[in-house]
């Protein structure tokens, strides 16, 4: 996926937990399937109730420490299950790297290309709101050009990828996608103070499932926090572009989108990582790029 990826095996993994957490030794370790692996660590199953995280590419490779850092004061206050690090191993003489076990998140993650399940929507918004209402004091800000920043920050690159993508027939509009950048970049910027976001609430950080007194389908996880801030909080309101289709798009974005200038700023942080992201995971990570030109026609025809 990455030219500079680092692929931990099963066999690695057996050996680091023997060596820094032998409470588990026993436990057998098996890597999880392809389709449940995103772009950051290579995941492996740890008993039934465990799951290992290794770092696969460098960017990823502070993710551990931040979530035994962050996790612990948020998870107590947010009405779905996140996954505090139960260890935080160290790097190796042949892994670069420090790695994390977490717990297991029961359930499923819901459609990939687009959810339209209201429920599931009203249940996302309500853990986005809770995690903007607690005290941002002290939570870690992010660089320019992450998530949580002024969508200036990204533009050089989000112009080097529409060009890029002009020699390729993806079956895009580059020159509305073109206009609708221009107006995501001329909102303006959040001038408030800035909240706790995760940065990264598409389909496969969510997880489905049975939960005490409800029907299936209710939220019950969200997992994968490498994206974690504090800043604007427009990158939390793009799931609904991300992650939900109709009628579910329009309550998510109701329930969570304070104005009309941070949902264009939403759709400005749907947009520039699927522009970018199509030439990247063409070729390693299909899946992604599909979901990429899936992304910039859903922004093209909001503000069509």
């Amino acid at each position: 996926m990455h030219a500079d990826e680092v692929r931990a095996t099963p066999e690695l993994v057996r050996r680091l937990v023997a060596e820094q957490c032998p409470q588990w030794a026993a436990l057998p370790v098996a890597v999880l399937p392809g389709d449940v692996e995103g772009t950051d660590n290579v995941l492996f199953r740890l008993g039934e109730e465990l799951v290992v995280r290794m770092p696969k590419v460098g960017w990823a490779a502070g993710q551990a420490e931040s979530d035994a850092r962050w996790l612990p004061r948020l998870a107590p206050h947010l009405p779905a299950m996140v996954p505090v690090p139960a260890h935080v191993g160290e790097a190796s003489t042949d892994y670069p790297w420090r790695w994390s076990v977490v717990p297991w998140v029961e359930g499923t993650t819901p459609p990939r290309m687009g959810s339209d399940d209201v429920s599931l929507a009203r249940d996302l918004a309500a853990f986005t709101l809770a995690l903007q209402s607690l005290d941002p004091d002290g939570g870690p800000t992010k660089p320019p050009g992450s998530r949580g920043t002024p969508l200036r920050h990204v533009d050089p690159d989000v112009r080097e990828a529409l060009e890029d993508l002009r020699a390729h027939d993806d079956g895009l509009d580059l020159d509305a996608a073109g206009r609708a950048w221009e107006a995501c970049l001329a909102a303006p910027e959040w001038d408030r103070a800035p909240v706790w976001i995760h940065g990264d609430l598409q389909p496969g950080n969510l997880v489905v499932g049975h939960r005490a007194g409800h029907d299936p389908g209710r939220l019950t996880g969200v997992i994968d926090w490498g994206a974690i801030g504090v800043g604007d909080p427009a990158p939390d309101l793009a799931p609904a572009l991300w992650t939900f289709t109709g009628r579910a798009r329009e309550v998510y974005r109701e329930a969570v989108a304070p104005d009309d200038a941070t949902w264009l700023r939403a759709c400005g942080w749907a947009l520039a990582p699927s522009l970018t992201g199509i030439g990247y995971y063409r070729h390693t990570f299909p899946r992604m790029a599909e979901h990429g030109r899936r992304m910039v026609r859903a922004v093209v025809a909001e503000l069509a």
